[in-house]
Formats: C-alpha cells, structure tokens, sequence
C-alpha cells in the first residue's frame, strides 16, 4: 500500500502558517525605510533623490538576497538559512542607528535588505515544494507574508517614530526580529522526501518541453519582465508616504494610505492564487500586469484626499497577484532541485525594478517638481511587461499540475 502524500497534506498547510508568520517578520527591513524616509530627509537635509538612496539600497541588497539566499536554501535548508539572516537583519538595524550621513546608512540598508530577502522569494521557493494542487493559494500565501508586513507595521512603527525617532524604531525592529524568527525557524526543519522532488522534476520537464523555450532564456525572459512591471510598481509604493507630505496631508495619511493599497494587495495575491490555480501562472501575471497599469492612470487626476485613499485601494487590489505568479512561472517550467535559486533570480529581478524604480521616481521629482512625470515612466515600465507576457503567452502551453501516482 502506498504511502499518503505528503504534498498539500495537513502538515503542508501547518508549515505554510509559520511561514507566513516568519515572512510578516522578516519582510520589515524592506518597510521600515519607507516610514522614516521622511525623518530621513528632513534630519541629513536631504533633497528627494538623496533620501530615496537608503530605500535603493535596501532593495538592491533585498534582491541579491533573494538570489544568494535562495541557493543557499537549495542547499542548506530553510531553517539555517532563516537564523542567520534574522542575526544580519538585526545587525543591520543595530548599525544603522549609529549613522551620521545618507550614505552610512545607505550602506547599512543594504544589509538590512540582503538579510531580509530571507522573507520573501526563499520562504516562497520552499513552500512551493509541500504543495502541487493548491501550489497557486500556497505561493500567494506566503508571498502576502510581505504585504502583510507593509501593511501592518508602518501603522505600528508610526507612533514610536513621533514619540522617540526613527533609531529607537530600528533598535526595536532589531530585537522583534531576533525574538520572532528564530524560534519559528526550528520548526521548519523537516525536509522533503527524494520521490517528491523527483515527481515535481518530471512535471517541470513536461511542461518545458512545451513551452519552447529553455529554462535560462524563460529565466532572463522573466527577469526582464519583473524590472518591467516593478519600476511601475514602485512609483506608489515607494513615495506615497512623500507624496502626501507634499500635498500637505502629512506622514501619517501616507502611512495609512501605504497599509490600505497593501492590504488590498493582500486581498489581491489571495484572488491570483486561487486563479493562478486554474489559469496557471503566466495568464495570471498577465491579468494582474494589466489592472496595474490601469490603476496608475488613475493616479493621474487624483490630488483630493478621498480620491488618493480611493486610488491607492484600488491600485493594491490591481497588482497584489504579479510578483507571485512569477514563482509559478519558474515551478511550472523549471527544475524543481533549483527553486531556490531560480525563484530567487527572478524575485532578485522584481526587487531591482522596484530599486530602480524607487530611484527613478525620485530623481524625476527633483527634475519636474511633481510626480506626475514618474507616474508616466511607470505607466510606460508596465505597457513592457504587459509586450512581454503576451509574447510568452502566445507560444506556452501550459499544462495543469496533477498529483503522480506514489
């Protein structure tokens, strides 16, 4: 008699809930510097582009990370490689309260984003293997982990940013993280068995075979597409809370404007999971690839206060599903022994679009004097994405998963 799977079993769905606890946790590096950027830049008395470098920073450590850290779960496992990053993001926080310039704390953002990628496309690189049917809601899951991160702790941090300064936040920052994911890293320790990485091999194989294409070429093909929509993405996400201070609403709207468009992307990532399911990953990307854009042009005409709150909702509803589904992408056509760093490359190329973006939109601010230009560049950005999902569209052919006889 065979043995019960243990793909999308009980224990599958129990690991998925510590792992999006340790994702809520260790995705604050990438948040936290979007809170403060404000206190930042009136403290060093910086212009925009300058404060918007620690946030730069961070995210392209946050996408080495993701590479780096994802070939290290290949190999060590999820727990190792989750206990030494928790000590590296509260290393990094530690060293970034002793900062005297922009660029002392640029550089210890960058590890603070290195250690935090931990909490993104690794945790989503791992659970993906418990799960075949419901791998779509499972990867969706995990990666709200970071949205849920964004959503609620700027509103957490805020007060403790009025009442104390930003360096008290990081210094509280550094001792949640140590505190929350190691424990929870110990309970990840189980590995997979060998005949269920060698079904999700053959599955994989299949499907590439299909396509046309070879796993590099889809790689590069994803990781360009990833810059494509995340420089789009990037513009709301990283200068709302700016934004509103320019408006004269001030830090805290910007906030809860963040942790509303988050919240509906929360919302978002679930729907595309469940979609992702049926659709398959690349129909999904495509979907939520095109609301995006949509929603940035609605941030076109908005200036009121209401209309904002309205727009940011919207725009998080639009897009949650996009970065996910790029996980399902190389799962559906890539070596399953190589998720990790496959995963990784292509979340390393979402992070640099959000980088570069983060940037961008900065320095077109300090050009033009209004953002209006930066919601352009990135309504631009995203029609690229959308080129290139139409184009892989046209020639995949991808097949639905179904469980192997064990």
């Amino acid at each position: 008699m065979s043995a019960m799977p243990i793909t999308d079993s009980t224990y599958s769905w129990c690991r998925l809930g510590l792992t999006l606890a340790i994702a809520m946790i260790a995705n604050v590096g990438m948040w936290a510097i979007i809170v403060i950027m404000p206190a930042v830049e009136a403290e060093f008395g910086a212009g925009r582009a300058e404060a918007s470098m620690p946030y730069t920073l961070t995210m392209i450590g946050f996408a080495l990370g993701n590479f780096a850290i994802g070939k290290a779960v290949d190999r060590f496992g999820v727990t190792m490689s989750l206990i030494a990053a928790a000590i590296g993001i509260a290393f990094g926080f530690a060293v970034a309260t002793l900062s005297q310039s922009i660029f002392f704390l640029s550089l210890a953002q960058l590890l603070v984003g290195f250690a935090s990628a931990v909490g993104f496309g690794p945790l989503i690189a791992d659970i993906s293997h418990w799960f075949v049917r419901r791998r779509g809601i499972a990867v969706a899951l995990v990666a709200s982990g970071n949205y849920l991160s964004g959503a609620i702790w700027p509103m957490v941090l805020a007060g403790m940013l009025e009442a104390s300064g930003w360096r008290s936040v990081y210094l509280f920052m550094a001792v949640v993280t140590l505190a929350g994911v190691i424990p929870l890293s110990l309970a990840l320790r189980r590995r997979l068995p060998q005949e269920e990485h060698a079904a999700a091999q053959t599955r994989s194989l299949l499907n590439a075979s299909a396509s046309g294409l070879s796993p590099r070429a889809l790689q590069y093909l994803l990781g360009l597409a990833g810059i494509g929509c995340c420089v789009a993405m990037s513009m709301p996400q990283v200068h709302i809370v700016s934004y509103c201070v320019d408006l004269g609403y001030g830090p805290a709207v910007g906030a809860e404007m963040l942790a509303l468009m988050l919240l509906g992307g929360v919302g978002s990532r679930i729907v595309s999971g469940l979609l992702a399911d049926r659709l398959g990953g690349v129909k999904t990307l495509l979907i939520g690839s095109t609301l995006q854009c949509l929603a940035l042009f609605l941030y076109l005409p908005a200036g009121g206060l209401v209309s904002l709150y309205v727009v940011s909702l919207i725009f998080g509803l639009s897009q949650g599903g996009i970065v996910p589904s790029y996980a399902l992408i190389v799962r559906e056509y890539m070596p399953a022994r190589e998720a990790g760093a496959r995963v990784g490359f292509v979340m390393m190329a979402t992070i640099l679009g959000m980088a570069l973006g983060g940037w961008m939109s900065g320095w077109i601010y300090d050009v033009s004097g209004s953002y209006q230009l930066a919601f352009i560049n990135g309504i631009v950005w995203n029609g690229l994405n959308i080129a290139l999902m139409l184009w892989l569209l046209s020639r995949s052919k991808p097949r639905k998963f179904t469980a192997l006889p064990t």
